[in-house]
């Protein structure tokens, strides 16, 4: 269904599009305006991982540095049938984390130290799910195409204001250029922040079934946009541009899925979450590291837990850094 949504509403950008260029700029107008935005997107889309990751103060970590949270996301990468991500983690007292890369070949993940020091294991693990789902379904190159087009849009309105024909040329004549001049770009920013709320429904229920446990995924959505609200994320707040890429909007906005909002209502979320049954993968244990086991052993009994979990020795104070 989210897929569907997904579709429809690139549909009516396009329609969009295509209306704004027929009334302002003609055809030769819309193919220069979309080839434009096309070229200024596919830059930032080949270059976005590296920018992102630089913009919100990331480290990389390896098994070496952090290794509970690198294999557990190794882990969960091979129960999505996914290649490894690389792993950072971000220095800042608000939980969060968001996924960024071109492809799953080039994609990283990254995580707050508040949101490593505040949630459970698993709770940890179902976010870092999410994140995986939002590599699994390509969300980078389809928030890219969507941006693309809406900057086709706001450029198109810019071009109708300064260079298009004489108004009487128009359909609708003056009112009615100057209103889709302006409606056009608004209405555009609508339809591109309803994709992206569509996005963070699709990659919940994706994140659900790779840790298995819906509710460990709500449970963790509830503590974060609880501890988030009393912590500012000074990197988001420089960049607002960030802010949709985290699983929780980094500047507190508001808790409903308003027409200008990039992240759905959380409680909207967390129902939808509670509606979907556990999964319970046969090997319950792919993640985990090999280990030598005496050869004439009965068969253990399958794990109850989802998480590929890494170890069971006692971690230190402090795992993640």
């Amino acid at each position: 269904m989210g897929h569907i949504r997904t579709f429809i509403l690139m549909a009516v950008m396009t329609a969009l599009f295509m209306g704004l260029g027929a009334m302002i700029g003609g055809g030769a107008g819309a193919v220069i305006a979309l080839v434009i935005a096309g070229a200024m997107n596919a830059f930032a889309f080949w270059n976005s991982d590296k920018a992102v990751l630089r913009m919100a103060g990331a480290r990389l970590v390896t098994d070496r540095t952090a290794p509970e949270l690198v294999r557990m996301v190794r882990g969960l990468a091979e129960r999505a049938a996914l290649p490894h991500p690389a792993v950072y983690i971000i220095e800042n007292d608000q939980p969060n984390a968001f996924a960024t890369g071109r492809d799953p070949a080039n994609a990283a993940v990254a995580a707050t130290t508040g949101l490593l020091r505040s949630l459970s294991q698993e709770e940890i693990a179902a976010v870092m799910a999410h994140e995986l789902a939002h590599i699994k379904n390509r969300d980078t190159l389809t928030m890219t195409i969507t941006a693309t087009m809406a900057g086709a849009i706001s450029m198109l309105a810019n071009f109708g204001m300064f260079f298009g024909s004489s108004d009487r040329d128009r359909p609708g004549g003056m009112i009615g250029t100057i209103a889709m001049m302006i409606l056009a770009p608004m209405a555009a920013g609508i339809v591109q922040m309803a994709i992206s709320r569509s996005r963070e429904y699709e990659a919940d229920r994706l994140g659900a079934e790779i840790c298995g446990e819906p509710s460990w995924l709500a449970s963790a959505l509830q503590k974060i946009e609880a501890l988030a609200r009393g912590r500012i994320n000074q990197q988001a707040e420089r960049n607002p541009a960030l802010a949709h890429m985290f699983i929780i909007n980094p500047l507190n906005g508001r808790g409903v899925d308003s027409l200008f909002s990039t992240h759905p209502s959380t409680a909207n979320r967390v129902a939808a979450l509670m509606k979907l049954p556990p999964v319970r993968p046969a090997p319950a244990r792919q993640g985990r590291p090999p280990s030598p086991r005496p050869a004439p052993t009965p068969p253990r009994p399958t794990s109850t837990s989802s998480i590929p979990r890494v170890s069971r020795r006692k971690p230190p104070s402090n795992p993640w850094s």
